[in-house]
């Protein structure tokens, strides 16, 4: 079996398992997941979706976080830690929108990482929800999950992304970055995943060893 054959098998049975690949953090509007792919650097969805309950309230457009006090939005997000630099991102990227792409959020990779904040993981979660292309989002369950498939060797993100580029039905990556989330989080957990109710065992070589290739 090649890898790339072995990429198509981890699609179709996570497909299988998960038919749903939503992403985990709630938006209602392309610049919420923006802002919440920010406020999830070292911090859980979980926690990214309560505090932007409220901040979403309150700032409903991206002419409000533009314009916004950055002293207010610390308070509001300060559960999620790294408040005081996430803050001057959500306001320095939302006036970035405003006064370089017309109050467009940009839809290529390269224009998302020049505004504040936006690395490429949240640049991919944006191409793939967004605007429905190709992306690769190397979040710590898709790091984890592909390097004990034996996808990847690495444990960089950009690196792990730039591998999966290459073995991954490019119309399937997005899709399943979001259901490695969700297996990540019920099954190939980080510590005691539970290999014996896993679709994917045949696949791999075990928790923390680099596996069937």
């Amino acid at each position: 079996m090649t890898i790339k054959q072995k990429a198509v098998l981890v699609c179709d049975r996570l497909e299988e398992k998960y038919p749903e690949a939503i992403c985990s953090l709630d938006y209602t509007q392309p610049h919420e997941l923006m802002i919440a792919g920010r406020l999830s650097a070292q911090c859980t969805d979980e926690r990214v979706n309560i505090v932007t309950k409220e901040l979403f309230a309150k700032y409903k457009s991206i002419e409000d976080f533009a314009s916004a006090d950055v002293n207010d939005i610390e308070e509001i997000i300060r559960p999620c830690g790294l408040f005081k630099t996430k803050a001057a991102s959500v306001v320095g990227m939302c006036r970035a929108i405003n006064e370089r792409f017309g109050g467009r959020i940009p839809d290529t990779i390269e224009e998302l990482t020049t505004l504040p904040g936006i690395g490429r993981k949240t640049a991919n979660l944006i191409m793939g929800d967004v605007f429905r292309k190709p992306a690769v989002v190397t979040d710590t369950h898709c790091i984890r999950i592909t390097g004990r498939l034996g996808l990847t060797k690495n444990t960089d993100p950009a690196k792990v992304e730039a591998d999966l580029w290459k073995i991954l039905p490019k119309e399937r990556s997005s899709d399943l970055c979001h259901r490695l989330v969700l297996f990540g989080r019920e099954i190939c957990k980080a510590r005691n995943p539970l290999c014996g109710e896993c679709p994917l065992a045949d696949l791999c070589g075990g928790p923390g060893k680099k596996g069937g290739r």
